[in-house]
């Protein structure tokens, strides 16, 4: 036990002695020398007398060819982009058209229900049987516009 209380006593003493030393070495005054004077600021550049006052505007942003309907129809079918349509492309976001040929109505287009009225519209469309829809084939696709009811109001 007399050992346990030396080796205490001992760390006490020298934790006490260490933050008296670093006390006093906090306390010397150590001479921080200032910063080099540096040179003093000039006035602002002063123009030349027939210097011009404004520069030339800001070029305008280019605008974009605004598409016609049949061009957005045509772009919102053809994913990659590149100016044809494939069988895939035109079936991947027709779910109206989708229910249309659902003739049973289980939500399950068999083959014979699919192949059809698809198939037969496609090829219609397909003028030069490459299996593939350029932008003049497709635009004979366009679906029949029916005129909107008018309100009796």
């Amino acid at each position: 036990m007399q050992k346990f209380m030396a080796g205490g006593l001992a760390g006490i003493v020298l934790i006490t002695g260490g933050l008296l030393f670093w006390q006093l070495q906090a306390q010397d005054d150590v001479e921080i020398p200032p910063p080099p004077p540096t040179e003093a600021p000039q006035g602002l550049p002063v123009a030349d007398a027939g210097a011009l006052t404004r520069g030339p505007a800001p070029p305008e942003p280019p605008q974009a060819a605004k598409a016609s309907r049949e061009q957005q129809r045509f772009n919102r079918y053809d994913r990659n982009r590149d100016e044809a349509i494939s069988r895939i492309e035109m079936m991947s976001s027709r779910t109206k058209a989708f229910k249309k040929l659902d003739q049973n109505g289980d939500n399950l287009l068999t083959f014979e229900e699919w192949a059809v009225a698809t198939s037969q519209r496609f090829a219609a469309a397909d003028v030069d049987d490459d299996n593939r829809l350029t932008r003049p084939e497709f635009a004979s696709t366009k679906p029949k516009s029916t005129p909107k009811a008018r309100c009796n109001c």
